[in-house]
């Protein structure tokens, strides 16, 4: 496994799932785990401490509320963590937003937008890309079929 994706909880598990599908477009091995910060703070330590030595080159972290997940995992290991936000009940996920993305001074966490786990998935196959040539050249194939998406939506818009 070179990615891991971890949750709070499996009610993250609709969002998180897009990092996961970012992954396999990608052909990048990961694995999902839930870990809650606060609900099992010494499974998250274990995971966090352990994910290096098992290969993990990355990890992708999601959490509502609060949201410390990211940033306990990211005071455990030397790998990159990327903190998805997750939309909340409340205050639709800007808690989360200000949780993930207010991290002190030597810990820092990659942050994307609210729910935008498929980005951060994109996130870690970009990292992971660095010393992967077949992932570049991957990277750079989507990059051209979104262009090429935009002008087919252009396209189409002209020949109205």
């Amino acid at each position: 496994m070179e990615v891991g994706i971890v949750m709070g909880s499996d009610s993250d598990l609709s969002v998180m799932k897009e990092s996961a599908a970012a992954l396999d477009e990608f052909g990048v091995d990961h694995e999902m785990v839930i870990a809650s910060a606060h609900r099992h703070p010494e499974k998250v330590a274990r995971y966090a401490r352990a994910a290096a030595e098992a290969g993990i080159k990355v990890i992708i972290a999601g959490a509502g509320g609060a949201a410390h997940l990211p940033g306990v995992i990211a005071a455990l290991t030397t790998l990159p963590v990327i903190g998805v936000p997750v939309a909340g009940a409340y205050l639709g996920g800007a808690d989360s937003l200000y949780s993930i993305v207010q991290m002190p001074r030597g810990i820092p966490v990659a942050t994307v937008g609210i729910n935008g786990a498929f980005n951060a998935g994109l996130l870690a196959v970009q990292i992971l890309a660095l010393e992967k040539e077949g992932l570049r050249e991957k990277l750079a194939a989507y990059r051209q079929r979104l262009a090429a998406g935009v002008e087919e939506k252009d396209r189409r818009l002209r020949d109205r």
